[in-house]
């Protein structure tokens, strides 16, 4: 079981044994510099992977105001590396697959997982909106080759950047979702949502070639927004908006009818980051790649306010 679990585990215990409510959002947290005032009132999660937990390294501290702390997966406080995404950083978590021929759990992953729902990410239960963005540097130019196959020509479908889950994930499917996936034989940088536990998912693909939005090597700033109302979705590059189209052209959210529409009442079972199955029983769409800068947030963030989030910490 991994750190993040127990700890999750431990939580659920305490509340069964005193009859507590969920911990309350922490509203006192000090909001890091980095983050634009504009976006203040609605981060629920963030990761700059400069705060390790006291006396344990492979844990990083939540800089939002829920107070999620996430594990460093198989890596450890060897994943905090030193680079820099934007002015004022320090350190990037590194993900990476570890043994491509091997059909075990040793991928360098991150995030946290809990089968009851992790409860301090309430504020993505019943919401009519969410945004997921951060910095991203990927090291590799097509999905990694597929560990639980006995053929090694055989890849993943996918390059996994960073979600939450749903309230019935099995730690791969998500509620929202920056990623690579394969779209009609083609990658495709794409934002992919769920409104409802158990329902369809919908996805909108970027147009432009996914090496070219992300250049190997390179740091780049990703957003993506999820209007789980109207069901729009949208992307964004280093603060401007990536022309893209919708996989579905039917209503897989369900949101023809009257609203307001809402995600599903649940909490999310946990975020991931760098690939799936953030309990670690588990690989599939591992990324070979650097983060920093992660922000979950609890809207649909404007496109001006995308933009001043990239121009406050663009070098």
């Amino acid at each position: 079981m991994s750190r993040a679990r127990q700890a999750a585990v431990s939580l659920l215990a305490i509340g069964a044994l005193t009859g507590a409510a969920a911990p309350p959002a922490q509203a006192d947290r000090s909001i890091p510099h980095d983050v634009h005032p504009a976006l203040r009132a609605h981060l629920v999660a963030a990761y700059d992977f400069d705060h390790p937990v006291p006396g344990d390294p492979a844990l990083e501290r939540d800089q939002g105001r829920s107070g999620t702390e996430i594990e460093l997966i198989n890596g450890g406080a060897a994943m905090r590396v030193p680079d820099r995404a934007y002015r004022g950083s320090r350190n990037a978590v590194q993900t990476r697959q570890v043994a491509p021929d091997v059909a075990g759990n040793d991928d360098w992953k991150a995030g946290t997982w809990s089968a009851s729902g992790v409860r301090t990410l309430r504020a993505f239960s019943a919401t009519a909106g969410t945004t997921v963005m951060g910095w991203f540097k990927l090291n590799m130019d097509s999905p990694l080759p597929n560990s639980a196959t006995a053929d090694p020509a055989d890849r993943y479908n996918a390059i996994g950047l960073a979600g939450v889950l749903t309230g019935d994930s099995d730690g791969h499917g998500v509620r929202a979702l920056l990623e690579l996936i394969d779209v009609d034989g083609e990658l495709r940088l794409v934002a992919l949502g769920r409104r409802l536990d158990g329902g369809n998912s919908q996805t909108f693909a970027a147009n432009q070639d996914w090496r070219e939005l992300l250049p190997v090597g390179e740091w780049v700033h990703l957003a993506a927004t999820f209007d789980f109302d109207t069901g729009g979705l949208a992307l964004y590059r280093n603060g401007e908006p990536v022309d893209g189209f919708y996989t579905r052209t039917d209503d897989p959210w369900l949101v023809s009818g009257p609203g307001p529409h809402l995600t599903t009442a649940s909490d999310p079972r946990g975020i991931k980051i760098g690939g799936s199955f953030p309990q670690d029983t588990l690989e599939r769409n591992p990324c070979d790649c650097r983060m920093d800068g992660l922000m979950f947030l609890d809207s649909v963030v404007s496109a001006s306010d995308v933009r001043r989030q990239y121009h406050h910490l663009a070098r």
